[in-house]
Formats: C-alpha cells, structure tokens, sequence
C-alpha cells in the first residue's frame, strides 16, 4: 500500500502535490482531475494504484499493474501563460530523469517527445492534455506513467520496457519517489517562467538521438532526415534535403 504519510514527510514544496487525492481505481488520472469540480485547484496531483483506461499519446493504452507503478497527474489551471505546453512535456520529462537518478543513481535518458528512458528502455511515458477558452488556457493536466516495481513485461512493445525493480534486482518505495519528482518538478516550473533555456538544456543533455538520422511518422506521413536540435517550443528540428523542418508530433525510430 501506498502511505500517504511517509509521502507527504518528504514533498517540499509549497505548490505541488499540497492537494493530493488518492484513489484505488479510476478511469484514468487526467480524465479525473480535468473533469472534478470538488479537486480543482492549481498544483493538485491526483494518483491511482490502477487504471481502467490508462493512455498515452493517440490515445494508445498505457497498462500499469496495481501497486506497482506511479500513475498520477498534476493539474494547473492558474498562471499558466506559457508560451508552448509542450515544453511542460519535456520538462516533466527532466523532472522524472531527476529524480531517479539523485534517488537510484540510475542512467537516464530522454526519448522526443515524451518518453523516459534508462539504458535505451522505457520506464516513464507523459501525456499533457489542456482545455482552453478561446486563446487562453484555462487547465492543464500532465500525466505520467511510471513503472516502479513490476518484475516483468509481457507482449509487444515499440520501446522495450523496464522498471526500476528490473533496472536494481530489487523493489523500491514509491513515496519517496514520488515526493522527489513532485519537488523537481515545482522547480522546473520556476525555471520555465524565468529560464526556459535551462529546461531545454537539461533536456538536449539527455538525448541521445540528437544528430542521429531518424524515421518519424505522424499520422499517415512518414519523413527521414537528421534530428537537427529542438527550438525554444520544444519543437523538433529536422534536418532533411530539403532544408530544417519543425516537427511539433511524431513517434520516431533510428533510420
């Protein structure tokens, strides 16, 4: 079981997570806290030992077995005036890549644009999604599937998976590693308002893939090129025959 005390002895922040609703079971993290009039305000993070319809981009399935992994999602809804939202995806991104290498000395990588990677394996996916009134963003959800202590994975993968139980030989407690990403993350925010160039640079510092050629398709449409670099958005550059070509969606592949 999850214990809500030993996570809250360790979060540090002032924002983040200081709203924190638990639940067994949900459709899925983001659904929930979009959707709740009773837990709406700005930082909270709503958490689910399971998910009835877990997803990730496209509307793909993210499967997570009960009381193993990390699935939660952090909702803000107030001074939210950033200049592009994916940058929130790369910088959760960070957030995780922080916490588990201070916590678990792990070696992390980040995978464009969404993904977490230790040692080329996934073990963290994030998933933004916003509503919006005309020009103006009003919520912002930013979900993340972690796994955490599951032994193993079966069935067909694009990444392969791992977790960080298969990356030590042995189970950890996620309340302190929820804690730590939570606290990571509220200072990302601060850097994101003041100096979007050190999130984008912990970021590059990352990935692997960048100056590799890669395969990206979206969609119906499939493009190869070199990943040049990734703009002030967070954008992908590709560098193709034809000149650089912004990317802002994909899933991509080494060529």
């Amino acid at each position: 079981m999850f214990s809500i005390e030993e996570f809250d002895i360790k979060l540090d922040t002032e924002l983040i997570g200081r709203n924190f609703v638990y639940m067994e079971e949900v459709d899925s993290t983001n659904s929930f806290i979009m959707g709740s009039r009773e837990y709406n305000s700005n930082g909270t993070v709503a958490m689910a030992e399971y998910q009835l319809k877990g997803r990730g981009r496209k509307q793909r399935s993210w499967v997570s077995s009960k009381d193993q992994a990390l699935t939660f999602s952090i909702l803000l809804n107030e001074d939210i005036n950033f200049k592009n939202i994916n940058l929130l995806s790369l910088g959760a991104a960070v957030s995780i890549a922080q916490a588990l290498e201070n916590l678990h000395q792990l070696n992390v990588g980040v995978k464009w644009p969404n993904d977490v990677l230790v040692d080329g394996k996934k073990i963290a996916g994030i998933l933004i999604e916003s509503t919006s009134k005309g020009s103006k963003l009003e919520k912002i959800a930013i979900g993340v599937g972690l796994n955490v202590n599951q032994p193993n994975f079966t069935g067909k993968f694009n990444i392969r998976p791992t977790s960080i139980r298969m990356e030590l030989k042995k189970p950890v407690g996620r309340e302190r590693l929820l804690s730590e990403i939570l606290n990571r993350f509220e200072e990302m925010m601060q850097d994101l308002k003041i100096n979007s160039d050190k999130i984008l640079n912990d970021w590059k510092s990352r990935c692997n893939l960048i100056g590799e050629k890669i395969h990206i398709v979206e969609d119906d449409k499939e493009k190869f090129g070199i990943f040049e670099d990734i703009d002030q958005n967070g954008f992908m550059l590709l560098k193709t025959k034809e000149g650089i070509e912004t990317i802002q969606v994909g899933d991509i592949s080494i060529k």
